[in-house]
């Protein structure tokens, strides 16, 4: 049920960003080039692992350590929306913006764990073939 909940989240904010880029593009920094293209790429790529995460049984372990790796390099928009003082998303405050930094790992260890990732990690296993 997690890793459902993880891929309708994932899903969702992936249609968002074609449908409400303008939030988005709050969370990219300034300093990088093409704003609008690295906001169409993460809808894509945030689709791409929601369909992965309910679909890709055999390489569900992967899927999982690949999907905690975009929550972690996608961490830096978010920092960037809070030094920036940039708001979106109702984020209006400093405060408001560093309580969602707190919630970065959380997806991430949500990402090893409802995928079997973490478990596997600790087994020595690469592999996961099934629930």
């Amino acid at each position: 049920m997690a890793r459902w909940v993880l891929a309708g989240g994932l899903g969702y904010a992936g249609i968002g960003h074609f449908i409400n880029s303008g939030e988005f593009l709050a969370q990219v920094p300034p300093w990088l080039p093409f704003p609008e293209a690295i906001v169409a790429i993460s809808g894509v790529v945030e689709i791409s692992l929601a369909v992965a995460l309910l679909f890709l049984r055999n390489q569900r372990v992967a899927v999982g350590w690949v999907t905690a790796a975009f929550f972690i390099v996608i961490f830096p928009g978010n920092v960037s929306q809070l030094i920036t003082g940039t708001d979106a998303f109702g984020l209006d405050s400093d405060v408001a913006r560093t309580v969602r930094l707190l919630f970065q790992p959380i997806l991430v260890v949500w990402a090893l764990w409802c995928t079997g990732a973490w478990r596997a990690w600790r087994q020595g296993r690469t592999h996961q073939n099934s629930e």
